[in-house]
């Protein structure tokens, strides 16, 4: 079937997330962690796009579209659960232009839930604050909330306690994201760590704390796919003013202050690693 016009005013860009730093402090009965993170967004990622429809329904194309089911998918979940909550008669036919790989580590799922819920909510006509949707968001996954405003944050709890930043260091910096196409199981790298507690995420400003921190999830990622650590060791050889893994990985990033630089590194990365993905963006 040949794509649609779907129009740019009702489409929603489902901004890819990266965590600048990780600290899993411990586990918990229900099967989550305690965890401190700093969150942060690319100003690039998935779209979500909505027509009137009846009930809620779902396209999905993009590179990433392969193997994602079109009903048990968080875009439907998302989109359903305001639907009831905010008694909305209405329906929504939706697409998903899946850009970021599957299970990656940034956010993808997560922040196309998050697009659903901005796109409805302006779609609809329902006049939600960020904070209602956010609240909304917290049963959809434990990122979903962070990725409903889409802006650098501060995560406790489960990652749901969220403090946003204003950090003027990181605005203007260009992120670039790699990832050898290897999808990871995050539920198996959280249940691979080790279950020691490092300690906390230290206060100040962003990069700084980035810099002194860490991602727990790294070293477990890293055993089940050793291929990251080059990927890491790639970055590293740019210079970048911090390179990590995101999230459960297996998506990596470098921080850059300026867009040639991160180009640059972008080269490097591909022709250092074949059959690798990248992305550059800004940070929002």
């Amino acid at each position: 079937m040949p794509d649609q016009d779907w129009g740019a005013a009702n489409s929603e860009t489902a901004y890819a997330k990266i965590n600048l730093a990780l600290h899993v402090r411990k586990r918990l009965p229900d099967g989550y962690h305690e965890l401190e993170t700093i969150f942060a967004f690319l100003d690039q990622g998935d779209l979500i796009s909505v027509q009137p429809g009846e009930g809620v329904t779902l396209e999905i194309g993009g590179p990433f579209a392969q193997g994602l089911s079109k009903t048990d998918n968080l875009v439907v979940q998302a989109a359903t659960r305001l639907a009831e909550l905010s008694d909305v008669k209405h329906g929504a036919h939706l697409h998903l232009d899946k850009r970021l790989p599957v299970a990656s580590g940034i956010g993808g799922g997560s922040a196309d839930a998050a697009a659903t819920l901005r796109l409805l909510n302006r779609f609809w006509g329902l006049d939600h604050s960020v904070a209602d949707l956010a609240e909304i968001a917290k049963p959809l996954g434990a990122d979903v909330p962070a990725c409903v405003a889409s802006l650098t944050c501060r995560g406790t709890g489960i990652g749901q306690d969220l403090e946003v930043i204003s950090d003027k260091d990181l605005p203007g910096c260009t992120v670039l994201l790699v990832n050898p196409l290897v999808p990871v199981s995050t539920a198996d790298i959280f249940r691979a760590w080790d279950g020691i507690d490092r300690g906390a995420l230290e206060s100040g400003p962003v990069i700084t704390a980035a810099r002194n921190g860490r991602n727990d999830l790294e070293k477990p990622a890293i055993a089940m796919v050793p291929l990251l650590s080059d990927a890491l060791q790639m970055l590293e050889e740019c210079q970048p003013v911090i390179a990590r893994m995101s999230g459960s990985g297996a998506t990596c990033f470098a921080l850059f202050r300026s867009l040639a630089e991160a180009r640059n590194a972008e080269s490097h990365c591909q022709n250092m690693m074949d059959g690798l993905w990248t992305m550059t963006g800004g940070i929002r």
